[in-house]
């Protein structure tokens, strides 16, 4: 099963790795990734696989918030059908 992860914050240097590291943590493989700092501001969105996680999807979602916060970013994670969805034209 696959995820949209969004990250959006101030640029500064580690929220690459600050945020794979988690997902490392949690067994999810990044499928893809494409990052941009756009006048100071950081903004990443990942495809990633949550098929072998080490928890469930509401629960990774909320563990990514959390890190967001710690990193004053926000973090959010949504099933890919939930994203297509709201993100249809």
């Amino acid at each position: 099963m696959k995820a949209i992860v969004t990250v959006i914050g101030e640029d500064r240097v580690g929220i690459i790795a600050g945020v794979c590291v988690d997902l490392a943590a949690f067994n999810v493989n990044v499928l893809d990734i494409s990052q941009t700092v756009m006048q100071g501001y950081f903004t990443m969105m990942m495809v990633v696989d949550v098929s072998n996680a080490t928890c469930p999807v509401a629960e990774l979602a909320q563990k990514l918030d959390e890190k967001g916060k710690e990193m004053n970013l926000s973090i959010r994670l949504q099933r890919e059908e939930i994203f297509q969805a709201m993100h249809r034209v």
